[in-house]
């Protein structure tokens, strides 16, 4: 059974939760007798190219590098290139590059498209980009043989829109996180265990960041806020959250970060903060969670799914909310304590890759079969 995968920007590589999701899945699924996996990943974004990683077989693809064509040139370029070649299975990721679902099955293979999020919702799309974006939508709908939603909320939405989907639910996974003292960070950035509040994601509108750097600013706390991320064809955005924060001497940006100073991060923190407005399946609040952090998230379906009962939550873009919430859990040190405690036994039983691999590996064999 031969499968390409295509829509991630590349792996090994720590860019977003797409990559993260494809790189987990897919090597575990190479492993498996019978089954040869490719993944086409965007030659610009892969400084270390490799003929195999993790015994997945890897195709380096160009593309036009910039925040409009940079996907649309890439997966064009890789459709073309799979569907030439003998893979019993295409599978997208995302819907950008799902809107080119439909070329495969001119073809006759057998296709599957994963859906991470809403991502015309995203605000760091104009017109075009979100008109793409929603026809992406349409194509996951109508051409894949069969469509994986990572969360819940997603299924219901694509039920509700398009009756007669045959779509799966398969969420994200984790694995075992490496937890840390504070070694690296404290040389680096002066930071120590529980003396700061952690935001780690990609920097972009949609995490709303800035609600989080306007609702810290009003609170009196010695504690320090950490922005960990970068860029995601969002320069500009990062530039206002840069310029939001001056005069705040406890705010630290760091960056794109991985490595033992992400784990180092995650295991230290006071609490972990994601006020996103958009979300698919938020890899980095499941992280943050297998890492035993008490997390304070936006109310939309797809974080309070993941949070259940074992976080806080506040109104989502609802700054004085955020604040409210975030003073709660500096000032309830043995609260935070407790959810802290209950966090990682919670996700695992929830999440976790090798079921999820297996899952997605059984809808490929009944297309095969089928």
């Amino acid at each position: 059974m031969k499968i390409a995968v295509i829509g991630q920007k590349g792996i090994p590589s720590r860019a977003g939760g797409v990559e993260i999701h494809v790189e987990e899945i897919a090597s575990r699924i190479a492993q498996e007798k019978g089954c040869e996996v490719t993944v086409y990943c965007r030659e610009s974004y892969c400084n270390e190219k490799y003929d195999r990683y993790k015994g997945i077989k890897m195709k380096y693809t160009p593309s036009i590098n910039t925040k409009h064509l940079d996907a649309i040139t890439y997966t064009a370029l890789s459709t073309i290139n799979a569907i030439t070649s003998d893979y019993d299975i295409i599978h997208y990721h995302a819907l950008g590059p799902s809107l080119f679902a439909f070329l495969p099955r001119l073809f006759r293979k057998k296709v599957v498209c994963t859906v991470h999020g809403l991502d015309w919702k995203r605000q760091k799309w104009g017109f075009c980009g979100k008109l793409a974006l929603k026809l992406g939508e349409i194509s996951t709908a109508y051409f894949p043989q069969k469509t994986i939603m990572v969360s819940k909320s997603l299924k219901q939405y694509y039920e509700k829109q398009y009756k007669s989907l045959d779509s799966v639910y398969i969420p994200n996974g984790i694995d075992e996180k490496s937890k840390k003292d504070a070694d690296l960070i404290k040389r680096h950035y002066d930071l120590d265990k529980n003396e700061y509040i952690l935001f780690l994601a990609r920097l972009v509108p949609e995490k709303g960041v800035h609600y989080l750097i306007e609702a810290f600013q009003r609170i009196h706390t010695d504690k320090t806020l950490v922005i960990a991320g970068g860029s995601s064809h969002s320069d500009g955005y990062v530039k206002q959250l840069q310029d939001l924060a001056k005069g705040t001497s406890n705010i630290i940006f760091t960056g794109f970060i991985q490595g033992d100073v992400l784990d180092e991060l995650f295991t230290n923190a006071y609490c972990y903060v994601l006020p996103s407005d958009v979300e698919g399946l938020p890899i980095s609040l499941i992280e943050a969670m297998a890492y035993g952090q008490c997390c304070l998230v936006s109310d939309i379906p797809e974080n309070l799914e993941v949070i259940g009962s074992n976080g806080v939550s506040f109104e989502k873009g609802n700054v004085s909310s955020l604040q409210s919430q975030l003073e709660y859990l500096i000032n309830n040190e043995v609260i935070v304590d407790e959810y802290k405690r209950e966090a990682e036994a919670y996700i695992r039983e929830r999440y976790n890759w090798d079921k999820v691999a297996l899952e997605t590996k059984q809808v490929y064999t009944s297309l095969v079969h089928k």
